[in-house]
């Protein structure tokens, strides 16, 4: 686990600032019509027009049926995590969630978000809400002296209140040269436990709730995780440096 000087944590605000404006504009562009594949081309574009790299394109884990053939993970209605850019087709009411990584002059920044596409449903805005909620209490409890059961607790009590599924064989990680790095960030955990919170750690918090139970399938390609019930998912992530003062946001979307 290495930790970031403040020079280098400001050498990563590049990356971060990239990835935010790269969602930014996937949510801005994502319509009823457009395919998966669509979606990735339009980030694969911006990524090119400002020199920046890749670290999906080609990443070839161990679990990976093939190498990731896309800039983006797009996760539409049961698919919580890791979903292929594909000939899906967007529909009205559609839930699509997107997750991006990028490599900045050498500095790598992770973020997710996720939306309906047109006619906002009551079950998929309360998710997405708690999702988000949940992102923002992790973030919270991520300065020095805290402890990382102090971040999972935080995420894992607001979906659980909610009465959300939530796995803990997925969750969040460190950022920095490269997309994962140690530590573990758990969306389950109890309060005061786990390894103590450090100024200069630098990791992604990224909740992911289910709409059903915790049960997930993982698809023939090694990277699609479905729930496991067909209910709906919601993902949100952001890269978080914990600096003295407390955590600063280096994804943040305006």
């Amino acid at each position: 686990m290495a930790l970031k000087t403040p020079a280098e944590i400001t050498a990563m605000r590049p990356a971060g600032k990239f990835v935010a404006g790269v969602l930014s504009s996937l949510r801005d562009v994502a319509r009823e019509g457009m395919t998966l594949k669509d979606l990735d081309a339009h980030a694969h574009r911006m990524i090119d027009d400002a020199g920046a790299h890749s670290v999906y394109l080609g990443y070839h884990p161990s679990f990976g049926a093939m190498p990731y053939p896309g800039v983006l993970c797009t996760s539409v209605n049961d698919a919580a995590l890791h979903g292929l850019p594909s000939d899906h087709v967007l529909a009205d009411g559609d839930v699509l969630s997107i997750d991006f990584a990028a490599q900045v002059q050498g500095w790598v920044a992770d973020s997710a978000l996720t939306f309906q596409i047109g006619t906002q449903t009551d079950e998929a805005t309360r998710l997405i809400d708690t999702t988000e909620k949940a992102l923002a209490a992790g973030i919270a409890q991520a300065r020095p002296g805290k402890r990382m059961g102090d971040v999972s607790h935080a995420i894992g009590r607001i979906g659980r209140a909610a009465g959300y599924g939530i796995n803990g064989d997925f969750g969040g990680h460190g950022v920095g040269r490269t997309m994962h790095e140690d530590p573990h960030v758990a969306n389950l955990g109890r309060a005061h436990t786990g390894m103590k919170l450090q100024a200069g750690l630098v990791i992604a918090i990224e909740p992911w709730f289910m709409a059903g139970g915790d049960g997930y399938t993982i698809d023939p390609d090694g990277w699609t995780i479905r729930t496991a019930d067909g209910s709906i998912a919601a993902h949100a992530e952001h890269t978080v440096a914990i600096t003295k003062d407390g955590p600063v946001v280096l994804t943040a979307r305006d």
